[in-house]
């Protein structure tokens, strides 16, 4: 793997801190804004619908752009954003900073994701992005975990200055390791916008598509509200917060390493074995709840499975949209953050129900048994094809 590549994963890992840290920091945005918890909760779903508007836009303006440049720019306004929302004291406000901070993380992701593939050999594009998702999992192990902390001695708004100083020396490195020269001259002879749209209208991708958006609903659906079952069904401190978020993090770094070596060749495993399990497991987490071994280990196991599963479908989505080589980046990328803007909202609809904290615990169940309930409907479907067949 080449070294532009961890570099593309440094860069990552900075905007992965910022996805994944409201987990972390939800009660005393809520406080300090006076919102309730549910509310700070959209600002989740703010971000996920940033990514989604502007993944496949970006990606369809930065065709012929420099991937340094865009690269460059998008991380730069990245950590203006997060400038802006740490000084604010409006919700509105924040809502909106959480919104353009996706947008440049999107255009960032989509020209990252089409660069990466182009930095490997082609049968290798589930390697490249198990190590360009290394960042996002590896925030969550360090980045979010160090934020929580951070925001429990300081405040959550040392949290936003944090990750906005992290997009400094990223910004560096890009500059430094990705080579200048537009993306229309690294890619000749590529196919039209209009021919790549085509690839992308078919209904084995979308289905595909739509698989990891369910997975990826029912990830951020438990992850946004875990600090509450933390502190609240389980009774232990702020600060077992971020063990929790560590555990979830290193199980999210285990789930993408194992998946990035099987997905290329033997995707159907992973997904027949980790499916069932991943349904089992939200469930077992919201009933075991109150007794904090097993919910420190339920929370490692379903990191580890959630984007085991998630990495492996976004993976398909690649290889499916390989005659797409510039929007299937955007594709991936919308796919996942449809499923992080929908979880965090109906999981917040479950927080005011009987089940309270544990709510969320239980829709993440449900959505991911209406993603097995599609694969095994559509199943002949998914299976069609002849030389890059989704799921074998």
């Amino acid at each position: 793997m080449s070294l532009p590549l961890y570099l593309l994963a440094v860069a990552v890992f900075a905007m992965g801190t910022s996805e994944f840290m409201l987990a972390g920091l939800l009660p005393d945005i809520a406080s300090d804004l006076n919102v309730t918890v549910g509310t700070a909760g959209v600002l989740t779903s703010a971000f996920a619908i940033g990514m989604i508007v502007g993944a496949p836009l970006v990606a369809a303006l930065a065709r012929r752009w420099s991937r340094r440049s865009s690269l460059l720019g998008f991380i730069l306004a990245f950590a203006a954003a997060h400038a802006v929302g740490a000084i604010t004291t409006s919700f509105p406000v924040l809502f909106a900073t959480r919104f353009v901070a996706a947008l440049a993380n999107a255009g960032f992701l989509a020209v990252a994701l089409a660069a990466a593939t182009t930095l490997v050999s082609p049968d290798k594009k589930g390697r490249a992005l198990a190590v360009l998702l290394s960042g996002t999992t590896t925030a969550t192990i360090a980045g979010v975990p160090g934020g929580s902390v951070l925001g429990t001695l300081l405040g959550w708004r040392a949290t936003f200055w944090a990750v906005a100083a992290l997009c400094l020396p990223a910004a560096l490195g890009i500059l430094k390791g990705i080579p200048a020269g537009r993306a229309k001259e690294r890619m000749p002879g590529g196919p039209a916008l209009r021919a790549e749209l085509a690839q992308l209208a078919r209904r084995r991708l979308l289905l595909v598509m739509l698989l990891g958006a369910l997975v990826n609903a029912a990830t951020f659906a438990g992850f946004t509200f875990l600090a509450p079952v933390v502190t609240g069904t389980a009774g232990l401190s702020e600060l077992w917060i971020s063990v929790a978020l560590v555990l979830f993090g290193i199980g999210s770094f285990a789930g993408v390493t194992v998946a990035g070596r099987l997905s290329d060749q033997h995707p159907g495993p992973v997904i027949a074995v980790g499916g069932p399990l991943l349904l089992v497991g939200w469930p077992a987490l919201a009933v075991l709840a109150d007794k904090p071994l097993a919910l420190l280990a339920l929370v490692f196991i379903q990191g580890a499975l959630s984007f085991a599963l998630g990495s492996t479908l976004i993976t398909r989505v690649l290889y499916e949209a390989a005659g797409a080589p510039t929007m299937a980046g955007s594709c991936a990328t919308a796919a996942l953050n449809v499923g992080a803007a929908v979880g965090p909202l109906i999981a917040a609809t479950t927080l005011s129900t009987a089940a309270g904290n544990l709510g969320p615990l239980w829709s993440s169940g449900f959505l991911v048994a209406v993603a097995l309930l599609l694969a095994f409907l559509f199943r002949t479907v998914i299976a069609a094809g002849r030389s890059t067949e989704v799921l074998q």
